[in-house]
């Protein structure tokens, strides 16, 4: 199973031996790539060998290349993640507007339980306004109890102010850990041979991963609980790693605890699952602690 985040922030050359990553800088460091769930390459003057990079497509290994600020820029996508990807696009292309707005109903649903239980387990009294939004989501969202939970839920963590447009630490930081659950969620589409362009409720001519917008929306608020927690005054290399940090961390699927990485790979298969048999119940959302303290009564 791979479960690390390999971040190269120094200069140096990666190749491939035998089954290793090595990373051969100040040192040679060697990394076994069944172990690697995703690769992030922080400096612009590392070097790759073509060998490598083929290795990684591979064993479908999310690269991420950033720019000269340290900030994710871009990234290595397969041409093909599944045997039958044709077939698979194919199933997407006719996934019907019901089944989307279903499945879209409970993700939006699911996000927004997550947002009231965060606000509950700190204290804000907004989560009873938020838990009121989910009993009055309509199919597909139409009066978009999103939209209106976001900017209760926002005011609440950071203040009345704060708005998800101002250039700050705290966006920046938000912005940062959800590109991570962005690319994860969309190495996972590709690896079941869907496209990241057709979503089920984005749509923007622009965004080529629609369909990871939508479905990472439930993992947002593990994302916005860390950036809580840390109160950033700045946003630099070693805030960045501490936000990687959440790639380790581990929450519950189907009663089980899970790396985040393997988390998001059984939910988003489980999506799919879903919407190609018409049973959202099919969906496996993670449970994490602060929806556990809440049924059990003590939050």
């Amino acid at each position: 199973m791979s479960w690390r985040t390999v971040v190269i922030s120094q200069n140096a050359k990666l190749d491939y031996q035998i089954g290793y990553l090595v990373v051969r800088g100040r040192e040679t460091v060697k990394v076994h790539i069944d172990e690697i769930g995703m690769l992030i390459i922080e400096n612009t003057a590392v070097s790759f060998t073509a060998y490598l990079l083929s290795e990684l497509v591979k064993k479908k290994i999310k690269v991420i290349f950033c720019d000269e600020k340290r900030n994710p820029s871009s990234e290595l996508v397969s041409y093909y993640g599944s045997h039958d990807t044709s077939a698979k696009i194919r199933k997407q292309m006719e996934w019907t507007d019901q089944s989307k707005e279903e499945i879209w109903t409970a993700i939006v649903s699911e996000k927004i339980s997550k947002q009231a239980a965060l606000l509950k387990y700190l204290g804000k009294s907004e989560s009873e306004l938020l838990f009121q939004y989910i009993k009055e989501i309509e199919l597909g969202d139409k009066t978009n109890r999103e939209g209106h939970a976001a900017k209760v839920y926002f005011n609440a963590l950071f203040g009345k102010s704060f708005t998800r447009s101002d250039e700050n630490s705290i966006n920046a930081a938000l912005n940062y850990g959800y590109s991570l659950i962005l690319s994860a969620v969309a190495r996972e589409i590709v690896s079941n041979g869907y496209i990241t362009q057709i979503g089920i409720f984005h749509d923007n001519m622009f965004n080529q991963f629609n369909l990871a917008s939508d479905l990472m929306e439930p993992f947002r608020p593990i994302v916005d609980k860390k950036v809580f927690e840390s109160q950033f005054e700045k946003f630099e290399k070693e805030e960045k790693h501490y936000m990687l940090e959440l790639l380790q961390s581990e929450i519950t699927v189907s009663g089980k605890k899970e790396y985040l990485l393997n988390a998001i790979k059984i939910y988003v298969r489980s999506v799919f699952d879903a919407i190609n048999e018409k049973d959202i119940s099919l969906i496996r959302f993670y449970t994490d602690e602060l929806q556990i303290y809440e049924s059990s009564g003590f939050i």
